[in-house]
């Protein structure tokens, strides 16, 4: 069977891969502490939930407007507005079949083939696949623990050349948690002021898991704002992954163009979906602020219990709910016969040995790293690390 080249050019999702390794073990009676996804372990709030139901009673129920429902725009302009001080109207939000698609909407929007796009590493699975699907080139700039993964203004004037058109982070950052301080944005900012044709994806999906203040969006900035696409949805922080809605704040124009692509793939999002979302952007953000409490708690924790264990080399997260160590300690060491000689032998043999699962590093562009998920309860996380400590001092 002869399939399309564009699937050699791409590869799977580490993240999902190791999700379903760990289901495999479960299912052959292991007791696995999956720690590979990043999705909140909280339900629902009921008050959305109560909307759905309404929104069935209601009958929305039919086919909805490619952009998403005028009154969830009008809410997330609000949203925006509120909570970010950003000023968008309705007709410039495109609501999303989850924030995934926000972001490959907005590149295939805005990207030609051989564009070159700067990804600050480390950098979430997807975007640089995305950026290869809409045909254009990731260029990587690196950032090492020691600089807490964060990339400076400097380095990315660096990589641009007369092919960039995009460059595209996430703060709080998947997977380093990692946030970046108004100053910081307002450098790079400054930066691209410079280059009239570079466009931004800034990614705000964990901006409500925040441990350091007030979130900063880098299109505050008047002089690059028509230049930036605004992404967030609903997943993180409300506990709606399954929901599917994300949406963007972005110039009329862009706006436009994701609509016009979003009709031909997907149409309207969820009718239901966006009902409970209406509900969740105007009501009371408690339940919000209370998972954020919970996850700084297991962050916490984490942190606590990593100090105990040889060779990890942290940051600390501000945000999301991840830590992000630096494990090449480990590279070179081996038991039995087997040598650990990368992030992915380690997680594997962490898989094996400990049955817990991880991501490896390699999958977000430092391949001396390894990804911790904290989104589950403290029993669980204390139970993982006791294994892995156990697991890692067999390594010589």
């Amino acid at each position: 069977m002869k399939l399309a080249d564009r699937l050699n050019c791409i590869v799977e999702s580490k993240t999902l891969k190791m999700a379903k390794l760990s289901r495999e073990l479960t299912s052959k009676g292991f007791d696995v502490i999956n720690l590979s996804l990043g999705e909140p372990d909280f339900p629902t709030p009921t008050h959305i939930k109560d909307a759905a139901k309404k929104a069935l009673d209601d009958n929305f129920t039919v086919y909805t407007p490619v952009v998403g429902y005028l009154d969830l725009r009008e809410a997330i302009a609000a949203k925006f507005k509120r909570e970010n001080n950003l000023d968008y109207t309705a007709n410039q939000i495109v609501v999303s079949t989850g924030a995934k698609q926000s972001i490959i909407n907005s590149m295939l929007a805005i990207l030609n083939p051989g564009d070159e796009v700067i990804v600050p590493t480390p950098y979430w699975v997807s975007y640089s696949e995305m950026i290869k699907l809409a045909e254009g080139k990731p260029v990587f700039v690196n950032a090492k623990v020691d600089a807490d993964y964060k990339v400076t203004a400097e380095q990315i004037e660096q990589a641009i050349t007369a092919k960039t058109k995009m460059i595209i982070f996430s703060s709080p950052c998947n997977p380093t948690g990692s946030v970046f301080s108004k100053e910081e944005l307002f450098s790079i900012a400054k930066v691209l002021d410079k280059h009239p044709s570079i466009y931004v994806i800034s990614d705000e999906i964990y901006e409500h898991i925040n441990f350091i203040g007030k979130h900063e969006s880098i299109a505050q900035f008047d002089f690059i704002k028509d230049r930036v696409v605004t992404v967030n949805g609903m997943s993180k922080a409300f506990a709606m992954t399954g929901w599917r809605i994300g949406y963007i704040g972005a110039s009329k124009e862009i706006a436009e163009a994701c609509e016009k692509l979003q009709g031909q793939f997907t149409s309207g999002t969820n009718s239901i979906a966006q009902r409970a979302a209406l509900c969740a952007l105007t009501s009371d953000m408690t339940p919000t602020y209370e998972m954020a409490k919970a996850f700084k708690r297991r962050r916490d924790l984490v942190l606590g219990l990593m100090k105990d264990i040889p060779g990890f080399k942290t940051n600390l997260p501000g945000g999301a709910f991840y830590v992000f160590p630096d494990v090449s300690y480990y590279f070179g060491k081996k038991v039995g016969n087997s040598i650990i000689n990368s992030s992915e032998d380690l997680c594997m043999y962490i898989l094996n040995t400990a049955y817990v699962a991880l991501v490896s590093g390699d999958a977000f562009g430092a391949p001396e790293c390894i990804r911790f998920s904290y989104a589950t309860s403290d029993e669980k996380l204390t139970e993982a690390l006791r294994r892995i400590k156990e697991a890692l001092a067999k390594l010589t």
